[in-house]
């Protein structure tokens, strides 16, 4: 194998560019669904709880395109903003809309949803990060022991409502179940690699998907044992994968609004 730089050779440069790419995208989608709520968070604490969230984790989505520039893939910012549905990576639950309306009109967005949505989305992000941290891609390594650092406090305010909403009243209750239902039918693509799973476990580059799938069923099960309910399964067969760039049409209309601002200035930083 011929090295070129940092443990990237010739052989694995497809697996790393196509591993940051969903780290990336994942990140960016999810904090841009996350925004918003902004000013529509049920009380003023929440708002600044749940955007500062919003923050942090596009703050490391764009740390891993930074990496994608590093490696000569193209401009972070351009990466970010330009690319097309057909060339983005994330998650299909990720790119889903809160719920009914435009933020700048009347929206009817659904609070359980965000609440179900985040906590599983930011605990499978936790098994992630917990194995990136051991990557046989050294900068990946170094970038998911800072991004550690700021997800135990996500994952703890999500959890937090989480449980706070399951031990609340019975039409809670019945919102939520309904938001997991969602949640998990869009769920069969968070772990998965796509068509580069081979070669992103072979490189070593994570944990296999079959590994961060059990892990992530173990890291929730106490939460669900203590409200006394069965952890949801995940959909093994997939409609959409997002990983070979499968989405809806909410991916297209996310990234109207997302890239509107930048054409405007493409020289701005983000």
């Amino acid at each position: 194998m011929s090295e070129i730089e940092n443990g990237v050779t010739a052989e694995n440069n497809d697996a790393i560019t196509s591993l940051l790419f969903q780290l990336a995208d994942d990140d960016f989608l999810y904090a841009y669904r996350g925004s918003e709520w902004l000013g529509l968070a049920p009380h003023i604490e929440e708002d600044v709880a749940s955007s500062s969230i919003s923050q942090d984790s596009m703050g490391h989505a764009a740390m891993y395109y930074q990496l994608l520039e590093e490696l000569g893939v193209g401009n972070a910012d351009e990466l970010a903003h330009i690319r097309p549905s057909q060339d983005r990576r994330n998650s299909i639950l990720t790119e889903r809309v809160n719920g009914e309306g435009y933020y700048m009109e009347t929206p009817k967005y659904d609070w359980a949803y965000q609440v179900v949505r985040s906590y599983f989305y930011t605990q499978a992000k936790k098994v992630k990060v917990d194995s990136l941290c051991q990557s046989s891609y050294q900068p990946l390594a170094e970038v998911a022991v800072k991004v550690r650092m700021e997800l135990y406090y996500h994952r703890l305010h999500w959890e937090t409502w989480f449980k706070q909403l399951f031990s609340s009243t019975e039409e809670a209750k019945k919102r939520m179940n309904e938001a997991m239902t969602l949640v998990m039918n869009d769920f069969g693509d968070m772990f998965s690699f796509g068509n580069q799973k081979q070669a992103i476990e072979t490189y070593k580059l994570i944990d296999s998907e079959e590994r961060l799938k059990k892990n992530w069923l173990t890291s929730i099960q106490p939460v669900f044992a203590a409200l006394q309910m069965d952890v949801p399964a995940i959909p093994e067969t997939l409609a959409n994968n997002g990983r070979n760039g499968e989405h809806t049409v909410d991916l297209d209309e996310a990234l109207l609004t997302l890239s509107e601002v930048y054409k405007v200035d493409p020289v701005a930083s983000w």
